[in-house]
């Protein structure tokens, strides 16, 4: 009988790599942006308010799937005055 670790490490190396990379830069973009509202001191509610958006969205954007356009990611670097992500 396989252990529950067992069937995890299973199903995590089943995961397609172009799947896995994305999940990983979703999560990192997530990350960004409650890692730049914490320096400024924004709750969700009050970065909501500040670039006009709905605070369910904020939970959805911090949940790490949220599929980002460009233009949301321009603004949000303009807004906080930092880059979300950089293109190499």
């Amino acid at each position: 009988m396989k252990t529950a670790f067992e069937e995890y490490n299973e199903i995590v190396a089943s995961i397609p790599p172009a799947i896995s990379k994305e999940v990983d830069m979703e999560m990192a973009i997530s990350n960004r942006i409650y890692e730049l509202m914490q320096e400024k001191g924004l709750s969700k509610a009050a970065f909501a308010r500040s670039i006009g958006k709905r605070p369910c969205e904020i939970t959805r954007w911090l949940s790490g799937q949220h599929n980002f356009t460009l233009s949301t990611l321009s603004m949000l670097s303009t807004f906080f005055g930092q880059p979300i992500i950089s293109v190499v």
